[in-house]
């Protein structure tokens, strides 16, 4: 006998609570385990007028922004419909079935505003990494770091030549996008040339991946403890090595003077191998670094290279295969190095010139100011350590993939480094919730989840 759905609609009271309906194996309860914000509302307090009409709660707006970010969903205008639609969102946002749920023009206001002022997603993001931390998930042994490239919300055919003079204090110009170059003008003095710049976004870097067309974009990098894959820092940089290397840096100190974590060892590709960081790593801050050298003294042409030299550090000279010595005056040049140089005499009849120097008429070679660090990484590449490094860094690969592939940020919505920060902020406040809610939180086997 075939059934019939009855006309169930015409009720005029409901008993209905949301609890009720929200699966007990859903990723939000066990997020909403891990999520504290009860200090949210003091640090936005100095940020607030305590006159006039109440605002909307920023714990509301923080929580469906983490949804959002937890589920790439990438539109706020659509994060407001879902949130209004999906249960399991209101619940998590403490929303009752007949509660309002904001504009999404609120989001921008505050976001540029009072959010942005009082460096909101930053503490959100640490608080939830203080949780991580308690939680047992943050080892502080070893750090890894690298930086991964997201397009920007700029075109290609925003792009003017970078020789190009244009006035950025024009007020037809002056979106907040162009303020904000303006003013990181002001504080660091003049531009570097670049190739092309966006006229939407003139902070971002025209850079092209391998294989592909070029695009602007920006940089996030990833600071994370290797032991279960934490972000313990993010900042937003240009696509541009030298900047994701001070980057590194300033994420290892902001770690270590907020939470007094340090690690022993930090893994890096070999970008992160330049001698300067390589330098600072072992004399300044007494890390490990698990790092490929980044070196071009090698020679492959069938003659003699640096390492077939002898450095004696007690007499600062090296020696030649032939016994002979190379002196220093010990003068560094602009580029933070120091040559020895062979003696015209000794090369001229030397039987290994050919090999040697053959389109000189003497010997050089040039030797870092931080070789002695340099050789530190190069001893310790031989260690069971390092190579087991050489497989941890591979967590964050696999983060910089989830964020993309899972959470929809392949390109970023907002404009400006700020933009950029807050956006990259809230991605990995949701990947390291997403991380506690797996590992601590008891599942059913039938899970139907998106991966964290």
């Amino acid at each position: 006998m075939m059934g019939q759905q009855g006309g169930g609609q015409d009720r005029l009271f409901y008993s209905f609570n949301l609890e009720d309906h929200v699966p007990q194996n859903h990723l939000l309860r066990g997020i909403h385990q891990f999520l504290d914000l009860s200090e949210l509302r003091r640090h936005l307090a100095p940020f607030y007028s305590h006159t006039g009409r109440p605002s909307i709660d920023p714990e509301l707006m923080v929580r469906m922004l983490i949804v959002g970010y937890c589920f790439g969903i990438r539109s706020e205008r659509r994060l407001c419909e879902e949130v209004h639609l999906n249960l399991a969102y209101r619940w998590f946002c403490r929303l009752g079935l007949e509660d309002v749920v904001p504009d999404h023009s609120t989001f921008s206001k505050n976001r540029h505003g009072r959010f942005r002022e009082s460096e909101t997603f930053r503490h959100v993001f640490e608080t939830v990494l203080q949780r991580c931390m308690a939680e047992g998930l943050v080892g502080g042994e070893g750090f890894a770091v690298d930086a991964s490239v997201v397009k920007a919300d700029a075109s290609r055919a925003s792009g003017v030549p970078g020789e190009q003079a244009i006035d950025w204090r024009d007020p037809k110009r002056a979106t907040r996008a162009v303020r904000e170059y303006v003013q990181a003008l002001d504080e660091d003095g003049e531009a570097t040339a670049r190739k092309s710049v966006s006229l939407t976004d003139p902070a971002a870097n025209w850079t092209c991946a391998p294989g592909g067309p070029a695009f602007f974009a920006y940089s996030t990098n990833y600071l994370i403890d290797v032991q279960a894959g934490i972000v313990v820092d993010v900042e937003a940089t240009a696509a541009n090595r030298t900047q994701e290397l001070d980057a590194a840096k300033k994420m290892i100190e902001r770690v270590e003077e907020r939470f007094e974590v340090k690690p022993k060892h930090l893994i890096g590709d070999m970008a992160y191998g330049a001698a300067p960081m390589l330098g600072w790593l072992v004399q300044d801050k007494r890390i490990e670094p698990h790092i490929p050298v980044w070196d071009k003294a090698e020679r492959h042409d069938g003659s003699l290279s640096r390492s077939d030299f002898i450095f004696d550090a007690q007499n600062d000279r090296y020696t030649c295969p032939a016994g002979k010595h190379l002196q220093t005056t010990g003068r560094a040049t602009a580029e933070n190095t120091v040559l020895y140089r062979a003696s015209l005499c000794d090369c001229q009849d030397c039987p290994l010139k050919p090999k040697c120097c053959p389109n000189g008429p003497a010997r050089k070679i040039p030797r870092s100011v931080h070789e002695e660090s340099r050789d530190v990484a190069r001893a310790l590449s031989g260690t069971d350590a390092y190579r087991q490094s050489r497989k941890d860094r591979k967590k964050v690969e696999m983060l910089f993939a989830h964020l993309k592939r899972i959470l929809k940020l392949d390109r970023l919505r907002l404009r400006g480094r700020s933009g950029a920060q807050d956006e990259f902020l809230l991605a990995a406040t949701a990947q390291n919730l997403r991380r506690m809610a797996k590992w601590l939180v008891p599942r059913a086997p039938n899970l139907e989840l998106l991966p964290a």
